[in-house]
């Protein structure tokens, strides 16, 4: 059985995009609107850290940090 690349394509961007990480990348250029999602402790029990790219300032992409329910993230 043979199978193309481009066939699997979504499913591993779908993989990419709800990995949760251990920390929050300190050089890790958001862009306006991208969401990652952060278990590293700092939310209650159940919950992780959305970062979310929020606005343009001067030096650069402003995060904004919430926490959020880990069943909430969308899939």
């Amino acid at each position: 059985m043979r199978f193309s690349s481009m066939k699997w394509l979504p499913f591993f961007a779908v993989l990419w995009a709800m990995t949760l990480l251990s920390r929050e990348p300190a050089t890790l250029e958001l862009r306006l609107g991208q969401r990652i999602y952060v278990d590293d402790g700092t939310c209650q029990q159940g919950q992780v850290k959305e970062v979310t790219g929020s606005r343009l300032t001067p030096t650069g992409i402003a995060r904004t940090r919430k926490c959020v329910p880990r069943n909430s993230i969308k899939q």
